[in-house]
């Protein structure tokens, strides 16, 4: 053993164990990839602070944001869909809904009822991509008829807010396509009638909703940089391969091309309706 051993040429140096930092502080915008502190997303209406990506709301929440507080009286909210087809697959549909249920506390892919914006009375619906994509079955369908038929039968305006990326909902086989003859029979005698329907799409609306009640409203709103159509860029462009122009299917491209009628911002857009209404 040396008398004097070499000292190493390195140094060990202890490491202080880190802070769990909590994983829900922040969020990645999907359009320019910012980080964003959820507080302060959430303080911007979820809007991204840098581009003005708007972030997917829940049912619930865009009820708060749009109608006068306390004003929003719920219809159907009981209603459940069954399984008609008893429909088997890594997980049955049975599974599928039970699942949803829980993550989003609501009974199926869309909350209905009646409230105020400004005073003015509307019937209102929103569907909630969370809950199956948004997709329309059975209990979709027959909820937005029966709003549909409320505000022709009481001559008020009506309100449908579609945020769905999976169409007719497959699980339910022809049960669900049946929705979209519905929706829209509903909504020619809600027309007949003389009546206000604005349909306001935000990201994403796309397939059945979108070929349905979504694209038949007297007014046609989108929030910005909504993906809105029937199948996705990806698929059209496998289909026809030929490239698609930039910013195909979104809302400023489909406003340019004459598809809607305005884009309005998440933080206008309660104004926005009720000055439509107003002028109706």
């Amino acid at each position: 053993m040396p008398l004097f051993p070499r000292k190493p040429k390195y140094t060990i140096v202890k490491i202080a164990k880190k802070r769990d930092i909590p994983h829900d502080l922040w969020t990645r915008c999907e359009d320019c990839n910012e980080l964003i502190y959820n507080k302060k997303l959430d303080e911007n209406l979820r809007v991204c602070p840098k581009c003005g990506f708007h972030f997917l709301l829940a049912a619930r929440e865009r009820i708060k944001l749009t109608l006068d507080e306390g004003s929003f009286r719920e219809a159907d909210a009981d209603m459940e869909s069954l399984d008609p087809l008893n429909f088997q697959g890594p997980k049955t549909y049975k599974e599928k809904l039970k699942k949803d249920q829980e993550l989003t506390g609501l009974k199926d892919a869309v909350v209905t009822g009646e409230g105020t914006i400004n005073g003015k009375p509307v019937v209102f619906g929103v569907t909630d991509s969370r809950f199956i994509m948004g997709s329309m079955g059975s209990v979709v369908g027959e909820k937005l008829t029966r709003a549909i038929e409320r505000s022709t039968e009481k001559h008020i305006p009506l309100i449908i807010v579609s945020g769905s990326g999976g169409g007719a909902r497959m699980y339910e086989g022809m049960y669900s396509l049946m929705q979209m003859a519905k929706t829209s029979a509903a909504l020619a005698r809600h027309h007949k009638k003389g009546c206000l329907f604005i349909s306001l799409l935000t990201n994403p609306t796309m397939a059945g909703i979108m070929a349905s009640f979504a694209s038949l409203g007297d007014i046609i709103m989108a929030e910005p940089k909504a993906l809105i159509g029937f199948t996705g860029p990806r698929v059209i462009e496998q289909t026809i391969r030929q490239k698609l122009p930039p910013g195909f299917q979104k809302s400023e491209f489909l406003l340019n091309h004459g598809l809607i009628d305005l884009i309005v911002h998440r933080k206008n857009m309660k104004e926005s309706l009720a000055r439509l209404i107003g002028y109706f």
